[in-house]
């Protein structure tokens, strides 16, 4: 099996990874103690439903023991308040007990602590329990991060974590699930610098970066789910699902199938280049959802919106170098395909000429769709230089915000 393992670091890494287990729990049918409820759930209208949830469970989860399954992720703070949350939190119980990690001091939103001090002291405890989760591994194919670019944990810690394995793991995938600051959520005056710093060794140590962007998220939860006042709740579910979308031809069998990568070599046209915008649709408010029934063509519309972009920019001011499209419910693969071909046509001049081919189908999921979201669905992941709005952004605040009382900290 390819296995994955999840570290997530800092207040918020550990907040989007919880919710991600959550999900990706939900939908392998595995409850708050880590059984796997599937296994006997001979009452299931569809056996290959039953079988579909099993068939590939070990990629993010290791079984401890018959029936009961263990997330392979570990979880890191500098401070044990946020492993407290975690571990009183609906999922708390299934982690394994030594893959919690914690300081006491915390990092104070300071990169520098994060990464030279504090977090220094504690990654060797990190990279102890990582191997022995890859011993766990039959054929590890790589590992996911979840962190805030904007703290100093999950963005000092955070990196400084991808580069010690890069150093031990130079063969396996890297990838993160990178959330970006923005003054519209929080207006702590350091969170560019860490941001800044963060973004150098992301470029340098990862393979696949999943951009996330505060003010995307907030304008979705304003505009699409019609929520007054958005919460980081409600921020981290729109991730968490986002999540579940990217990795669902990863966990489930499909008519197309991938793995880290072939996702890599799909999107990732040179190494540097690795920075994603992720799209999902649909998303709509609550009360509308149970009256709405979307077509693969007004899905196919809704995913080159920068409306239902996760990252604050919109593709069509640059050019897409590569895309992947992941769709899951009840449709065809053959007018899933066709869709794909008119969308590319019809947008042609936002595509460059130089790399053939660009659009790639995924993963079809016919038998699996995320719950409370939507009888069916698609995850849009694209590589654009329309993405340089993001990074040009927090270099703007860095700008404005370069005065004696930062710069000399």
């Amino acid at each position: 099996m390819r296995e994955i393992i999840q570290i997530q670091t800092g207040q918020c890494g550990n907040q989007i990874g919880s919710k991600f287990w959550q999900v990706i729990a939900d939908e392998h049918g595995i409850d708050g103690n880590g059984r796997c409820t599937a296994i006997n759930d001979l009452s299931s209208k569809v056996t290959n439903d039953r079988t579909s949830k099993l068939e590939r469970i070990n990629v993010y989860f290791n079984e401890a023991g018959e029936g009961v399954y263990v997330p392979r992720s570990i979880l890191v703070d500098l401070e044990p308040g946020t492993m407290e949350a975690v571990r009183s939190g609906p999922l708390g119980g299934i982690f394994r007990p030594d893959n919690f990690i914690n300081g006491q001091s915390g990092a104070g939103n300071n990169w520098a602590k994060g990464y030279y001090t504090e977090g220094a002291e504690l990654v060797d405890s990190v990279m102890d329990v990582l191997r022995r989760e890859a011993e766990r591994c039959d054929c590890l194919q790589g590992f996911q991060l979840c962190h805030s670019l904007g703290g100093g944990t999950g963005s000092g810690m955070g990196t400084l974590i991808i580069s010690k394995i890069r150093e031990e793991y130079p063969d396996r995938i890297m990838t993160t699930f990178s959330v970006f600051p923005s003054p519209k959520v929080s207006n702590t005056v350091v969170e560019p610098y860490n941001a800044t710093l963060s973004v150098h060794q992301l470029l340098e140590s990862t393979d696949m970066t999943f951009v996330i962007d505060n003010e995307a998220l907030h304008d979705i939860c304003l505009r699409s789910l019609k929520l007054s006042e958005p919460t980081y709740g409600d921020l981290n579910q729109l991730v968490s699902y986002t999540m579940s979308g990217v990795t669902t031809c990863l966990r489930f069998p499909g008519q197309l199938n991938a793995d880290l990568r072939k996702l890599a070599v799909n999107m990732v046209p040179f190494p540097r280049l690795h920075f994603f915008v992720s799209s999902f649709a649909p998303i709509m408010s609550r009360a509308s959802r149970n009256f709405s029934s979307l077509s693969v063509h007004e899905l196919s519309q809704q995913m080159i919106d920068s409306k239902n972009m996760m990252a604050a920019c919109d593709a069509k001011h640059g050019r897409y170098l590569a895309v992947a499209a992941i769709f899951r419910g009840k449709m065809s693969t053959k007018e899933v395909e066709d869709e794909m071909t008119a969308m590319q046509s019809k947008n042609s001049a936002y595509f460059v000429d130089w790399i053939p081919n660009n659009v790639k189908l995924l993963s079809v999921i016919s038998h699996q769709k995320i719950s409370n979201v939507s009888h069916i669905h698609r995850q849009y992941n694209c590589q654009s230089r329309g993405i340089q709005k993001t990074p040009r952004t927090i270099l703007f605040h860095v700008q404005a915000k370069s005065f004696p009382s930062l710069v000399y900290w």
